[in-house]
C-alpha cells in the first residue's frame, strides 16, 4: 500500500474525433514541477478539515512521504459527507448524512483519490435515469442526449416539450453563445456581477422550461437564481452538461459513506503514518521564523513546514479572524472577509411503513413545486435502507430543499416538503413516516454575483499556507466534491512543489466551450 498508489481514470483512446476536436478528459500539464519522489525525512505538514479536501491533500502528501497531522473538529471524517449514527424507534441504528452524494462520471480527481481504496469502484452503482419532476405532471430528462456540444443543447431542445419553435425564435443568440463560449477566465469577468437569474431573463425561454431544464444548475449549489452568479452558473451548465464529455449519467454509493466511504480512507490515512485527530479544532495560526508554522488547537499546539486550510468557509472564517498575522497581506485579508455561506438548506429523510411505486426513479429533482428540490428513495440502492425496506415492507425517502430564507420556519418546510412529496407520490398520501429526521444547515460555501473577484485560490501570499474546499477557485471547471478533491490535490502539490517534490496529476474536462474551443483551434 505504500508508494504512490494514484490510478487515474482510464485515458481516451488516441486519435478519436472527439480527441482531435478537443472534447475528451484532459491532463493538467504543468501542475507541478518537482523532480524527486519523496520529501525529506522528518517534513510535517498540518491539514485542518477532514471532509474530502482536506482527506485528498493528507493522502497525497502522505504517499510522499510527508509527515501529516490532520485536524477534523467533528466525531468522523467526512465533512459535509459524513455520516453519523441515528436510532430509529425500535432501537435499530441507521447511518445519517446530510445530503446526497451523486459521483458524476467525469469527477476524474474524486475518483482518483476513491481508487486507492476501490481500484474498480465497485462500492459504486449507476442510476440509470434521474427526471426533473414539474407542475401538472410536467417531466424532464437528460438522459439519453449526445455529449458533445453542441449536439446535446440542440437534441434537449428539440425534443423537450417546453420549448417551440416560436420559443426558439425569440431566445436571445447573445445569451446562447455565452452558454456556448464559456470560458474559465472570461467568462467570469463578463458575468461574475450579474445574476443567474438576470441571465436567465435575457436568455428569454418560456417559464416552464427555465425552471424544468435551467433551475437545478443553480440549486445543484444550493442557490437561487437571484442570489448567484451568472458566471457561476455558466460554469455549472458548462461542467455538468455542455463540456462534460461522460455525460450527466452519475453513481450512488451502495452504502453510508462513513462505511464504504471514510473508513477505508481512515485506514489508508493510517498506513502512511497519518496523525488523525478527531473532535479537535483548529484555532489560530502562526507564522514563525525560518518558514515555521504554529497552530494553536483545541488541545494543544503544532508545529510544521506547512498547512492546508480545508475547511468549510465559517471555519476557515473563524481561523482567520483569530490570527493577526494573516490579515498582514492586504489582498488576502479582502478574500478572507468576502467569505460567506450561502442560503440555509434542508434535508429531510422519512422511514414509511409503505413502499413507494416501484416505477418511481430512485432520485428526481423537482422544479416549480415550491421548496422541495428533489426526491431520493434510499432503499432503491443503499444497502442500509434496502434492509430497513426487507423487514418492514417500507421504504426511505429523503427530501432536500436548496436556498431558503435566513431564517426559516421549520415547521412550515417539514410540512410543505411532506405535502407536496404526496402529491407527486400518490401512493403515500394519507400515509405517515415511522420515524423522521430533519436537518438544517447553512455552512455551503456562496456563489453570490460579484464573488468571484474575491473567492479564496489554493495558493495564498503566505507560500506555505495553502487553501482547499468546494468554495475555492480553481483555474479549471469544476464543482461540488470535484472541486473539493481538485483543490485539495492542488493544495498538496503547491506544497510538495516548494520541496522540489513531484505532485500527483489532475485532470479536467475540455476547460471552454464548443464556440471558444474552436475559435482557439482556428487558424
Amino acid at each position: 500500500m505504500k508508494g504512490r498508489a494514484s490510478i487515474p481514470p482510464p485515458a481516451p483512446p488516441r486519435g478519436t474525433l472527439a480527441d482531435r476536436l478537443g472534447a475528451s478528459r484532459r491532463e493538467l500539464r504543468g501542475a507541478f514541477r518537482g523532480t524527486r519522489e519523496r520529501a525529506d525525512r522528518g517534513t510535517r505538514t498540518i491539514v485542518v478539515g477532514g471532509g474530502i479536501a482536506g482527506v485528498s491533500a493528507a493522502l497525497v502528501l502522505a504517499e510522499r512521504g510527508v509527515r501529516v497531522t490532520l485536524l477534523e473538529k467533528g466525531a468522523q471524517l467526512g465533512g459535509r459527507l459524513a455520516s453519523y449514527p441515528e436510532r430509529l424507534p425500535g432501537g435499530d441504528t441507521f447511518q445519517m448524512e446530510r445530503g446526497f452524494p451523486a459521483f458524476y462520471r467525469h469527477y476524474y480527481n474524486l475518483r482518483s483519490i476513491l481508487r486507492r481504496i476501490d481500484p474498480d469502484l465497485t462500492i459504486l452503482r449507476p442510476l440509470a435515469d434521474y427526471p426533473v419532476l414539474g407542475p401538472d405532471g410536467a417531466e424532464e430528462s437528460f438522459a439519453g442526449l449526445p455529449t458533445r456540444a453542441p449536439l446535446n443543447l440542440l437534441s434537449l431542445l428539440r425534443r423537450t416539450p417546453f420549448v417551440s419553435l416560436r420559443d426558439l425564435r425569440n431566445i436571445d443568440p447573445e445569451a446562447v453563445r455565452a452558454m456556448m463560449s464559456f470560458d474559465p477566465q472570461k467568462s467570469y469577468a463578463r458575468f461574475d456581477t450579474e445574476s443567474a437569474g438576470a441571465y436567465l431573463d435575457r436568455l428569454n425561454l418560456p417559464t416552464k422550461a427555465r425552471e424544468m431544464v435551467f433551475r437545478v444548475f443553480c440549486h445543484s449549489v444550493f442557490h437561487r437564481e437571484e442570489t448567484m452568479s451568472a458566471a457561476e452558473m455558466l460554469s455549472m451548465l458548462h461542467f455538468y452538461f455542455l463540456g462534460n464529455p461522460e455525460g450527466m449519467s452519475f453513481d450512488v454509493l451502495e452504502e453510508p459513506t462513513g462505511d464504504v466511504l471514510f473508513s477505508p480512507l481512515a485506514r489508508i490515512l493510517a498506513s502512511y503514518g497519518v496523525e488523525v485527530r478527531l473532535g479537535e479544532s483548529a484555532l489560530e495560526v502562526t507564522r514563525e521564523r525560518g518558514d515555521r508554522i504554529r497552530v494553536r488547537t483545541s488541545s494543544g499546539e503544532l508545529e510544521s513546514e506547512g498547512l492546508v486550510l480545508a475547511t468549510e468557509v465559517r471555519g476557515l472564517r473563524a481561523i482567520y479572524e483569530a490570527s493577526p498575522q494573516l490579515a498582514e497581506d492586504v489582498s488576502f485579508a479582502a478574500t478572507m472577509e468576502a467569505l460567506a455561506s450561502s442560503a440555509p438548506y434542508v434535508v429531510f429523510r422519512l422511514f414509511y411503513g409503505q413502499a413507494v411505486d416501484e416505477a418511481r426513479a430512485p432520485f428526481a429533482s423537482i422544479a416549480g413545486l415550491g421548496a422541495l428540490d428533489s426526491i431520493t428513495l434510499y432503499d432503491r440502492f443503499e444497502g442500509e435502507s434496502r434492509r430497513y425496506a426487507l423487514r418492514t415492507g417500507g421504504s426511505v425517502v429523503q427530501l432536500q430543499a436548496f436556498g431558503l430564507d435566513a431564517e426559516p420556519d421549520d415547521a412550515s418546510i417539514r410540512a410543505e416538503l411532506k405535502s407536496t412529496l404526496k402529491k407527486l407520490y400518490s401512493e403515500l398520501d394519507g400515509v405517515e413516516p415511522l420515524h423522521e429526521v430533519y436537518l438544517r444547515g447553512a455552512e455551503c460555501p456562496s456563489f453570490a454575483p460579484g464573488s468571484g473577484a474575491t473567492r479564496a485560490r489554493v495558493a495564498t501570499p503566505y507560500g506555505n499556507i495553502t487553501i482547499a474546499g468546494d468554495h475555492v477557485k480553481v483555474p479549471f471547471p469544476s464543482a461540488l466534491m470535484e472541486r473539493a478533491a481538485s483543490s485539495g490535490i492542488m493544495a498538496a502539490n503547491a506544497l510538495l512543489d516548494r520541496w522540489d517534490v513531484r505532485g500527483e496529476v489532475l485532470y479536467t474536462i475540455p476547460p471552454r466551450g464548443f464556440i471558444a474551443s474552436l475559435g482557439a483551434r482556428l487558424p
